[in-house]
């Protein structure tokens, strides 16, 4: 087990940031943080990383406890914030042996990760020179040197363009090869292309805790359906596993099954018993995103 948190509560004053956090994570999976501002996401992760300390609880990174063992964590972990902490003025092999003497680590180590991250060819250009996907894998490469079990990445795509995110979503999943991977991000596209498993935060509360697989198929389904004339409402609660309905249009509804069993069907006879036509009829795909949005607001 690389990370397990159990009942994690952080408290500001009167204000609980965290409220009673659960999760386990195991080594080698790649998992999404998500959370809107505000919800906690970017506290726990301070926990984690010995940054700062819960209120209440327990957090176990690589068996060694962050309130007891708060050096062995650090040894453990490689951490790469949001605002990535450069010093512009040197050069990039001049800042990762910095690194590497802070760690005491052989320098022939720098060579192994310059390589590994695919710094090789600006190796000698100062940090402040470089685009800010150079950046980012500078950080990674820092964060690397001592050979963690366990990448705390927060935010690293932010502020890339699409080249760069290919780049380092590319050079992430390949590091989740050998290594355990919290990452948070606001960036839904990135999580479904990289993660294993999302953990969703909200006010304080995990709300969801899935395999992404698991999470999207498990979602209801959504029909959006245009008739060619005004459906009452309470016509369409005759519909079978009607959960919702929702009018976006004059006359074109979203609606919300709890099924398994594709509805379009249904929806297609209902209206043709009902004296109506479909002008348009989909089965709208469950994202992330929307998933995101519903868990969240």
């Amino acid at each position: 087990m690389s990370i397990q948190v159990e009942n994690v509560i952080k408290e500001y004053g009167s204000q609980k940031a965290l409220d009673g956090v659960s999760f386990k994570i195991d080594s080698g999976e790649i998992v999404g943080f998500l959370g809107p501002n505000g919800a906690g996401k970017s506290t726990l992760m301070k926990i984690i990383t010995t940054y700062i300390k819960q209120t209440e609880g327990e957090v176990m990174v690589n068996g060694f406890d962050t309130f007891k063992k708060d050096i062995e964590v650090k040894k453990s972990i490689g951490y790469l914030p949001e605002h990535n902490p450069l010093y512009l003025d040197y050069y990039v092999k001049e800042y990762l042996l910095f690194h590497a003497d802070i760690h005491h680590i052989r320098k022939n180590r720098i060579d192994e990760v310059i390589d590994q991250v695919g710094l090789n060819d600006i190796e000698g250009k100062k940090i402040g020179q470089l685009s800010k996907g150079y950046r980012q894998r500078v950080g990674l490469a820092a964060a690397l040197l001592h050979d963690p079990e366990v990448l705390i990445l927060d935010e690293p795509t932010t502020g890339l363009d699409p080249n760069q995110l290919k780049e380092i979503r590319d050079l992430i999943k390949d590091i989740g090869k050998s290594k355990t991977i919290l990452l948070s991000t606001h960036i839904m596209q990135e999580v479904e292309a990289m993660c294993d498993r999302v953990i969703i935060i909200n006010k304080g509360h995990i709300v969801a805790d899935k395999k992404l697989s698991e999470l999207l198929t498990d979602q209801k389904q959504v029909i959006q359906v245009e008739f060619d004339l005004i459906v009452d409402e309470q016509l369409l609660k005759s519909l079978p596993n009607l959960k919702e309905a929702h009018k976006s249009e004059e006359n074109l509804w979203n609606l919300v099954f709890e099924t398994e069993e594709d509805m379009r069907a249904e929806v297609f006879d209902f209206a043709k018993k009902n004296g109506f036509r479909t002008l348009r009829l989909n089965r709208k795909t469950v994202s992330l995103e929307s998933l995101f949005q519903n868990l969240t607001n």
